[in-house]
């Protein structure tokens, strides 16, 4: 599943939520820290991880 990452608008804190790609287009996350719900979903890297070992 995609990891999204969020900065809070009220206390600036920076988190990531695993998500699958369904429930990000349909739910709201809150800050972990205030509860707020005011967040800004931040750009990120791109991870793949893979079932073969190299």
């Amino acid at each position: 599943m995609p990891t999204y990452e969020y900065r809070c608008a009220k206390c600036n804190r920076k988190f990531q939520i695993v998500m699958s790609i369904q429930e990000h287009g349909t739910r709201r996350p809150k800050c972990p820290k205030c509860s707020s719900a005011r967040v800004n979903q931040l750009f990120s890297a791109f991870f793949a991880q893979t079932g073969k070992k190299s």
